[in-house]
């Protein structure tokens, strides 16, 4: 195996690095209004990611994306991990599940995404459907030339902004599960809360009703009963790339620390001296490894048309799982020691330490990937899970 980048490779972190950089110019101001910037901003460094290439990474480049395999957007991701207040929103991933629609769908829906006139968002989640979306309410009811949609979604991801939502609802007696799109002005549709969660993010998470809304036929993605396949092929790509920005995360809290460890003094020598804190530095330094090599691996896996789908989903919450709580920990120690600097909002540690929290709940909580494992586990056998597919 060659874990080596290719000359390609190396230029795309190069890029993805560079923007990220640039998105932490705005990380103080995004922080003191709570998570927005401007308007005029958000178009700035839109076309900047547009510019660097790292815009709509997911989507071919016939369609106008930057047509990145899943390797090369766990690269990208990676960087964008590094950035606080989930400024990394702003250069557009579109929900992969779109390029399964319809021409008809396409070019009303995903190609003004794609040249960034357009947001979509996923809403799955309802007040009592989380972990287990089975038990969702929200239903599709059939009438002439469409369906009426009742309902309620919860923790919607940059819902505020979209122009357009994914509801995953239960359509007719059998209570297929089917992916809808929604337009956001329609009649019905109603935005009615933004919690204000732990970080300060630069979009938010709204709550939405729907009170009989009607979704022509049209407008169905992927055909009625395949919402679920949909939303558990959405589920695996997005917990590969929360994988990847968790490891950007946790590198970033880890270099931020060691040049503090080196130039902090106290007792007359740099902390970094004492074994207390070089041991915290090198089991983090092993734990980025560790994830970052898992990560790619499964990425790479992912874009070999061989690969066992079913076996993937698990591998992927596999990555997710164990990146996620590793950053925590991780970070968690890079707070420690900053000490009391650690606890300011104005350093990029703390910001870390909220954000990197959610990471462990959405897109599926910890728990729940720990018996998508075990079910994979009990089904294959430890092999499945281990080495890569041949």
């Amino acid at each position: 195996m060659d874990f080596r980048y290719t000359p390609e490779q190396a230029d795309l972190k190069r890029r993805a690095a560079a923007y990220s950089q640039l998105l932490m110019r705005y990380e103080d101001q995004s922080e003191q209004a709570g998570g927005p910037l401007p308007a005029d901003t958000v178009k700035e460094l839109t076309r900047a990611a547009i510019d660097a290439g790292v815009y709509a990474i997911n989507m071919p480049k016939d369609l106008g994306g930057a047509g990145l395999s899943l390797l090369d957007q766990v690269i990208v991701e990676e960087e964008f991990g590094k950035v606080t207040n989930c400024l990394w929103d702003i250069p557009w991933r579109p929900a992969n599940v779109l390029i399964h629609g319809t021409p008809e769908q396409r070019e009303k829906y995903l190609l003004p995404i794609i040249r960034a006139e357009k947001f979509d968002a996923f809403a799955v989640t309802e007040p009592g459907a989380g972990s287990d979306p089975s038990s969702g309410t929200t239903t599709a009811t059939r009438v002439s030339g469409g369906w009426l949609i009742n309902g309620e979604k919860w923790f919607v991801t940059c819902g505020d902004i979209a122009d357009f939502l994914l509801v995953q609802a239960d359509a007719g007696p059998e209570r297929a599960a089917t992916l809808f799109f929604v337009d956001k002005q329609a009649a019905g549709v109603a935005m009615t809360r933004v919690p204000h969660f732990m970080h300060s993010a630069v979009n938010g998470h709204p709550e939405f009703t729907f009170t009989d809304v009607f979704v022509p036929d049209a407008d169905v993605l992927g055909g009625v009963g395949n919402g679920y396949e949909l939303t558990k092929e959405w589920f695996t790509d997005e917990r590969l790339m929360i994988a990847a920005r968790t490891v950007g995360a946790a590198e970033r809290a880890l270099e931020l620390a060691r040049d503090w460890a080196v130039q902090r003094e106290q007792f007359g020598a740099p902390i970094a001296s004492f074994q207390l804190i070089q041991g915290m530095l090198a089991d983090s330094a092993a734990e980025i490894a560790v994830h970052r090599a898992y990560t790619h691996q499964v990425a790479w896996e992912a874009d070999r048309p061989e690969t066992d789908r079913k076996t993937l989903h698990a591998k992927a919450s596999t990555a997710k799982l164990a990146a996620s709580e590793a950053a925590g920990r991780v970070i968690d120690r890079c707070v420690q020691i900053f000490g009391g600097r650690g606890y300011d909002r104005s350093y990029p540690v703390e910001r870390l330490y909220r954000e990197i929290r959610v990471d462990r709940i959405w897109e599926g909580t910890s728990e729940i990937q720990r018996l998508i494992i075990a079910n994979e586990l009990i089904k294959r056998g430890t092999r499945a899970l281990q080495l890569p597919t041949h």
